[in-house]
């Protein structure tokens, strides 16, 4: 039998971004709120402690910071005709573990959102036609516009202490422009500090894009380009580009995490309370299911806890929210046959291509230096910059460098052909180490009824519940993309004189790959929007059908965005939280009538 808890106003389950900040809004709105991490508790000390942090074949190679998959994982299969496989082995994505999740383990790349990508469906349909939309793409508006979210993407590059050079701030150029992005919306502050130094490689693409035509500008990181004191009296130090950003814990506090930026001003708050080690089963509901009661979790001990509670936020990794509301009975499950049911909808994935251009022996890129967020990026063929009735497909990407550090095992470019052992091959890395670029393109993936999750019939986790079924694949809009998309990596390639280049389009003309790493950028499954037919959360993130119940998270995305996640999920949950505070505590019940 569970053991009862004392009840609480709030329980948020999972301590990444969008679980630290609801945590911070609601303790300051006067909530008593307990935090449930499923992981180990981790800090800057002692688990960023130099020199062992940076230690590649612990953190890269061997996933110190990652999920443990031989507890609970997820199974995979390409389509519905499939017998799905468990994810026995770190490669694909890589969900964190632990406290601040995956927001200890970023790179640092903080985006905001093309506020097109956040009224997909009307836009598309507005501009090229419906017919246009491919059949079986599944893709919708999110509910909220940009200038409603706008001050909560300020709000969190303050927290964050991001870095970066604005374009225009209330209208007005700033400066002359030059390395701000001139695609990017209105902000109403600059970023709150200046971007960080720009590597030679960066320097390399730069050039490249100003002579094919392109506006290159500093990508907005969250590692910080100098002292920082953020409004909650969390300290920064400046980042010295030390190449161990993303699956690290940073030991200069230098790159913004839940743990750095949030949790110290947590700590000292008496009505908050952190638990680690606890693996959250279930969301309880009451005998109507529609309302929470609480949740139940298994604590360190292996013990049955249940933990009552007002209002349960579910601020996990994308596919365990989903998950969480599956095994709660919260909502409808999707049915892609009747395309009826609402969680697990709209499952997707943020592919990636990378090109590696090899320059000649007196071009010195230095590799070994990086930061995570820091390089620089080129916008026209992200989000709807380009006439895409001309390509054929939906969607777009940024193309960057953003050069995060090459380490000694992983980070080895060498030319088509090489051997993969041998004499040859350390010539070939000894050749080109220290002078290549990679460059990337983030592809904005599209969600289709044919890419959902749901619960597998024949695995479960080391609690006896069963696992997510992840059914994906790339669709052929995906690979359309993503050809073109390499296609201009390419032309900028050639525009630095390299001796050669290396690389491919991850998804081009292929299933998806669970060996190869992609981005770990998973979206959807417990989205939002305007109607409770197709969306699992209303446009403040709270459940349609249990009203006490919001789910703060990538999760929410109807589809994938050409940037990173991060910040529109810092900024929704801001958003979020605003409205629990105004409006719900108020009069607790749905914010939006269905």
């Amino acid at each position: 039998m569970a053991n009862v808890m004392k009840k609480v106003d709030a329980v948020v389950v999972g301590f990444g971004w969008a679980g630290a900040i609801m945590a911070k809004e609601l303790t300051e709105a006067g909530l008593n709120v307990v935090a449930l991490e499923r992981g180990p508790r981790r800090d800057t000390y002692p688990d960023g402690s130099y020199p062992q942090v940076i230690d590649e074949l612990t953190y890269n190679i061997r996933k110190k910071l990652f999920q443990d998959l031989s507890k609970s994982t997820v199974t995979i299969r390409h389509n519905a005709s499939q017998t799905a496989q468990p994810y026995r082995q770190l490669a694909a994505f890589l969900p964190g573990n632990g406290t601040g999740g995956a927001g200890l383990h970023w790179s640092g790349v903080h985006f905001r959102v093309d506020p097109i990508e956040l009224k997909m469906r009307s836009h598309y349909e507005e501009r090229y036609g419906k017919q246009f939309i491919p059949e079986g793409m599944t893709i919708q508006d999110f509910g909220v516009s940009y200038d409603e979210l706008e001050p909560f993407f300020d709000k969190a590059e303050k927290v964050f202490g991001t870095s970066g050079t604005p374009y225009t701030v209330k209208g007005k150029l700033v400066g002359d422009g030059k390395f701000g992005n001139r695609f990017a919306p209105d902000r109403s502050s600059p970023f709150p500090l200046p971007a960080q130094k720009r590597t030679y490689s960066g320097q390399l693409f730069a050039k490249a894009a100003e002579s094919l035509g392109y506006h290159p500008y500093d990508l907005p990181s969250a590692n910080t380009s100098g002292r920082y004191t953020n409004p909650y009296g969390a300290q920064m130090g400046p980042c010295n580009f030390c190449g161990y950003c993303s699956g690290y814990v940073c030991y200069m506090y230098s790159k913004a995490s839940p743990n750095v930026n949030i949790w110290p001003a947590l700590r000292q708050e008496p009505k908050f309370e952190l638990r680690d080690n606890s693996y959250v089963l279930r969301v309880n509901l009451n005998d109507e299911k529609n309302r929470a009661t609480g949740v139940t979790y298994v604590d360190s001990q292996g013990r049955e806890v249940e933990q009552p509670a007002d209002i349960v936020i579910l601020s996990a990794f994308q596919f365990h929210n989903v998950h969480l509301m599956l095994l709660s009975g919260i909502g409808k499950p999707y049915n892609p046959i009747t395309n009826e049911g609402t969680v697990g909808r709209n499952f997707a994935y943020q592919n990636i291509s990378t090109l590696k251009v090899l320059l000649k022996g007196d071009e010195h890129t230095n590799n070994f230096i990086g930061a995570g967020g820091a390089g620089i990026a080129l916008d026209e063929f992200n989000a709807d910059n380009f006439d895409h009735s001309k390509v054929g497909f939906v969607g777009g990407s940024p193309i960057w460098v953003n050069q995060g550090g090459t380490k000694p095992i992983s980070g080895m470019p060498t030319p088509t052909g090489t051997p993969a052992w041998g004499s040859k091959w350390k010539a070939a890395v000894a050749d080109h180490y220290t002078h290549h670029v990679s460059m990337d393109a983030h592809g904005a993936h599209q969600s289709y009824r044919a890419n959902y999750l749901d619960l597998d019939p024949n695995y479960k986790d080391s609690h006896g519940q069963p696992l997510l079924r992840m059914t994906f694949d790339w669709q052929p809009n995906d690979i359309k993309m993503s050809q073109f998309m390499f296609a201009r990596q390419q032309e900028l390639g050639r525009a630095m004189n390299p001796v050669g280049m290396t690389g491919s389009a991850k998804n081009a003309n292929s299933h998806f790959d669970t060996t190869s790493y992609q981005t770990t950028h998973l979206n959807g499954g417990a989205i939002m929007g305007e109607d409770p037919k197709t969306s699992a959360l209303n446009r403040y993130l709270q459940s349609w059908d249990v009203h006490n119940v919001f789910v703060p998270g990538a999760s929410a995305f109807p589809q994938g965005l050409g940037y990173n996640p991060t910040g529109m999920v810092a900024a929704l949950t801001y958003w979020a939280a605003k409205a629990i505070r105004e409006q719900y505590l108020k009069n607790p019940g749905p914010m939006v009538q269905a």
